[in-house]
């Protein structure tokens, strides 16, 4: 892996970015299936009461983490 040098302020830009495209991400599946609570998706997912929102539940699942990795960073920069 290469690494890069990037001023904080782009770098906070760029990470805000993505997380504001990951949320509308998010936001796209939750209007899809008329839900406005994740896990209440995801349950019903797993649990076969919309099967048809398996495909869904997974890419929901991996846009949280993605959206979660990205917030633990900017906590890390806060604290430095």
């Amino acid at each position: 892996m290469e690494t890069v040098t990037l001023d904080r302020k782009t770098a906070e830009d760029l990470v805000n970015t993505k997380i504001s495209l990951l949320v509308e991400r998010i936001n796209k599946i939750l209007r899809k299936w008329n839900y406005d609570d994740v896990d209440k998706l995801l349950e019903d997912a797993r649990t076969g009461k919309i099967e048809e929102a398996e495909m869904d539940a997974i890419s929901l699942t991996n846009l949280i983490d993605q959206r979660k990795n990205l917030y633990s960073l900017k906590r890390q920069w806060n604290r430095e």
